[in-house]
């Protein structure tokens, strides 16, 4: 079923290799069998190479990861077809080394020479050696006519052992570090593309030094016909919060110049929106006598200028009194601006170069003849501080550093950001809590594994770019052009289920049509507050704040549990949701930096917290309460499979693997058990959620089972106990709470009812962190198995969280009481109503999303909604900003999943009302539905 793969934002300009998924109709290709081809503009067919990256149950292929080479000159879309191959040699490889087919292009080639270390890549383009061991992981960038572009290419780090705002001689001293490869892995080796991971952690300069820390990865992708290598740049935080403070991370390259005068080197550095400084380590430009015009120009546009000979004597004879110009620094402290300078040499004053707001960070240094080196910062001035270093442009070998964090700054101070206010016990906590939603806790709100992905570009280029071509490159590293499928043919696939449809599927109707601009309401006022309110920086970049102070114009960054999100209520599933049905570019950017964010920052990669994440919070990292249900590995998998199975997102998904051994080293209810007095976590009877714990548990087993990743056997055991278990129980998901065994995956009844009468625990919480997404893939996913208990169950929790009292009382014996977030409900009513054929349900979903009969602030969205923003006046804020202070990021999330499933799944139920149906499930013994 070929579809028609386009591109986000336009066919671009330039392109230096493409790598994207792909999803397959179950039972329809073979892995090993099947043989994909590429095809371009008028037919013509493109080099590609392919992988699986996930597979349905019976075996065959559900997603592909695929990479065509650099063209130069890309075609406005592409059309991958699958056929049954019987050579093995020309079929899709189901590891991430899949080989190329009908390859029409000079394949790239990798080598490894243990006896020095080196690994090489040839692209056909550069020549690439990388390190296996030592403290230049990018030895030497080659050009394919021998010319060395850049060499010795290292990770530089700073720190001190004190804040910089508590000026003693102790945080005066700063220490120097470099980054040690400690082991390499060539993660594809093409010939299309190949992909090296490069692991170690910084080590002191200084003798007696600082012990090795500050774990790193580097993962460098290369592709056949390019001169560009895409480097992902990791680092987890494994220090001390109290006394590493960490004040520059770094890039930094040698650059051979000696090839060129110093009038024929060059510096390039972006500006604003493609704007370029373009200057030479020797201007000829602009002074008292002139050259003349063929060398002005050539100098001005990067090109070797004529012969000196030829120049007029006036300037030539006098050369040596024009000043060259060593040293370059451009610094962006903060989102609004950035400031520039030069200097002749160390020792000499700077000379200030006028700035600007935003720079899009991308940095040159080289030569007319003997060429350069060119590296970016994808979103520079979101990530702020940052900045870039030129230094030695007028020695034999110059340096250019690309700061991930700037040392202009001050340093990196992680501590808590209040000392407790004297909460020692959980009683003083929970009674805090009811005032700053904040849960705090001695000693939990600390930095110690959390991570940060930088996404950098390294181009090699023969000769300087001139304005236009650099102008070109830089917008190249803000936006990478992205490759992907229509929406249509992804959901034909059901690859990521279809509680979602595209726009186009949706029936007209006024009703529709205004929910379809609420939704455009909703994403486009969150998109620009991230704009006016500045929610940027190194930590920062990708999240959204959780609730709003009207009082003060502002959101609410400093209360407690009230500032970033980190994943509260789903809206990495709102946004991902969102563009699959709209396709809309911007959603995708959006819902790009989100999931690089959250899987970042908001979770611990190391330490004994691993695998959990951190509640919403005024630092991404402060809030004791650590939980699944923010690792959550469904939050990854759009983005992990829509890019081909981003390598280092694949690792986040293998990382929550152990989510549950966190969980038995700290017990996310400590607080609020009733049996906190007595409770002693047990690996084989550990207390969970059977919503937001156990669903986190199943999305990362039900993704490893799917990849076939390492323990793909041992997750899939584990999902099916576990659901047998929760079929078993009496009361199902509305048990609330069960004793898990970490080893073998089974669920039995909680403590409270060893023999397994029935228990009622209901929370608003438990079905919206994904828990409604993972029931809906694995009761398709694993229909025979399910049919029965866990199929019984969780149609049970649909129909009988929003149902009536008396209802819940037939069924349960008790009412559940009061409950929120009725609107985010709907979509479990309209499940049901759609899985059980039953109109009365539907009708009934459609009135709990649109909140008919009343409704309460924490239920959602209401029909007397404004569904409008105002300007905030001059005087009540810094800056002009808008507002809308109904607007709630839980909401907005909520509002926006239920809107978009219920349109898929009961849309065409709307406008009908059909009183056929019961509005509750019947289920015979086996599970199997039948109507009343």
């Amino acid at each position: 079923m070929p579809g028609t793969l386009r591109w986000l934002e336009g066919t671009p300009i330039h392109e230096f290799g493409t790598t994207f998924g792909i999803p397959w109709l179950q039972g329809q290709h073979q892995p090993l069998k099947t043989r994909f081809n590429c095809f371009g503009k008028e037919d013509v067919e493109v080099p590609i190479q392919s992988w699986v990256t996930a597979y349905w149950p019976d075996g065959t292929v559900k997603w592909t990861g695929h990479a065509i080479f650099s063209t130069g000159t890309p075609d406005e879309n592409y059309e991958v077809r699958a056929t049954t191959s019987v050579d093995s040699d020309h079929s899709s490889d189901d590891r991430a080394d899949g080989r190329a087919q009908n390859s029409k292009v000079a394949e790239i080639s990798v080598s490894e020479d243990p006896a020095q270390n080196v690994i090489t890549v040839n692209t056909g383009k550069i020549v690439a050696c990388f390190s296996t061991r030592g403290n230049f992981p990018i030895r030497c960038i080659t050009s394919v006519n021998g010319k060395v572009t850049g060499r010795n290419g290292r990770l530089v780090l700073l720190s001190q052992p004190a804040p910089s705002d508590e000026p003693t001689e102790v945080s005066r001293k700063r220490e120097n570090f470099e980054g040690r490869v400690e082991e390499a892995i060539v993660e594809q080796c093409g010939p299309i593309r190949a992909v090296v991971a490069l692991k170690g952690r910084h080590h002191s300069t200084d003798e007696g030094g600082h012990k090795p820390w500050l774990p790193f990865t580097l993962r460098l992708y290369l592709y056949a016909g390019s001169a560009c290598i895409r480097m992902m740049h990791t680092i987890i935080y494994d220090g001390d919060m109290e006394t590493d403070f960490i004040r520059g991370i770094g890039v930094r390259f040698d650059i051979p110049l000696q090839a060129d005068p110093l009038y024929n080197r060059h510096i390039r550095i972006s500006g604003v929106d493609g704007g370029v400084l373009s200057e030479a380590v020797q201007g000829v430009t602009g002074l008292r006598r002139d050259p003349g015009l063929s060398v002005r120009q050539a100098q001005t546009f990067g090109k070797p200028t004529p012969p000196i000979e030829e120049w007029d004597t006036t300037v030539s004879s006098r050369l040596h009194w024009v000043p060259s110009w060593n040293d370059y620094s451009l610094t962006q402290l903060s989102p609004d601006g950035f400031n520039v300078r030069k200097r002749a040499k160390a020792g000499c004053s700077w000379v200030n170069i006028p700035g600007g707001t935003r720079s899009d960070g991308l940095v040159y240094l080289g030569g007319a003849t003997g060429g350069g080196l060119a590296v970016g910062l994808r979103d520079f001035w979101e990530r702020c501080p940052t900045g870039v270093d030129i230094r030695d442009a007028a020695s034999d070998q110059g340096a250019l550093t690309i700061w991930l964090y700037s040392p202009c700054a001050p340093a990196l101070d992680l501590r808590q950001y209040h000392d407790g206010l004297g909460q020692d016990t959980y009683d003083q906590q929970l009674d805090a809590l009811n005032i700053t939603y904040e849960d705090w806790e001695p000693s939990l709100g600390t930095p110690y594994g959390i991570a940060k992905t930088s996404e950098l570009y390294l181009m090699s280029l023969d000769e300087t770019p001139d304005q236009k071509t650099f102008s070109e490159l830089s917008q190249f590293i803000r936006r990478p052009p992205v490759l992907l499928l229509d929406s249509e043919t992804i959901h034909q696939t059901k690859a990521f289920g279809d509680t979602w449809c595209p726009q186009y599927r949706i029936i007209p109707s006024p009703v529709t049509k205004s929910i379809q601009e609420h939704l455009a309401f909703l994403f486009d006022f969150h998109k620009s507050q991230i704009s006016q309110r500045r929610w940027y920086g190194f930590w920062d970049h990708g999240d959204i704040m959780h609730a709003y102070d009207e009082d003060r114009h502002t959101w609410r960054y400093d209360i407690g549990g009230y500032a970033w999100d980190n994943s509260e209520l789903s809206p990495d599933l709102w946004l991902w949701l969102y563009f699959l049905q709209t396709g809309r570019a911007d959603v995708y950017r959006m819902a790009e930096a989100l999931t690089r964010h959250t899987g970042e920052v908001d979770v611990y990669h190391l330490g004994p917290y691993k695998g959990l994440g951190t509640r919403h919070g005024v630092q991404h990292w402060s809030d004791s309460c650590k939980q699944a249900r923010i690792s959550n590995a469904l939050y990854r998998k759009y983005f992990y499979y829509l890019s081909g199975g981003d390598e280092r997102v694949g690792e986040l998904l293998q990382e929550v693997l152990d989510t549950e051994q966190a969980i038995l080293t700290l017990d996310p209810y400590r607080k609020v058990r009733k049996d906190k007095a007595t409770y002693q976590p047990d690996a084989t009877a550990l207390s969970i959620s059977l919503g937001t714990d156990w669903s986190a548990l199943a999305a990362a087993w039900l993704i490893e089972f799917e990849r076939r990743g390492p323990r793909w056997e041992e997750a899939k055991k584990k999902l099916l106990a576990s659901i047998k278990g929760i079929g078993n129980l009496t009361n199902g998901f509305v048990t609330g709470t069960a004793s898990y065994n970490l080893a073998t995956g089974e669920i039995s009844p909680p403590a409270q009812d060893p023999d397994n009468k029935g228990v009622v625990q209901i929370s608003h919480l438990s079905a919206m962190f994904g828990l409604f997404e993972v029931c809906a893939e694995i009761v398709d996913t694993f229909y025979r198995e399910v049919t029965g208990g866990f199929e019984r169950a969780w149609l049970e929790y649909c129909v009988y969280f929003n149902g009536t009292n008396r209802e819940q009382i037939e069924r349960f014996g008790v009412g559940f009481g009061k409950l929120q977030l009725r609107q985010g409900h709907s979509r479990l009513t309209a499940y049901a109503a759609h899985r059980l054929r039953d109109h009365v349900l539907a009708k009934r979903a459609w009135e709990q999303f649109h909140l008919k009969g009343g409704y309460g602030p924490e239920d959602g969205y209401g029909p007397d909604t404004n569904w409008k923003s105002r300007a905030v006046s001059t005087e009540n804020a810094m800056v002009p900003v808008t507002e809308a202070t109904w607007v709630s990021t839980n909401i907005s999330s909520l509002y926006g999943i239920g809107a978009i499933q219920n349109l898929a799944l009961i849309g065409d139920y709307y406008e009908e009302h059909r009183e056929s149906g019961s509005g509750k499930a019947a289920l015979d013994t086996k599970g199997v539905v039948e109507e009343v």
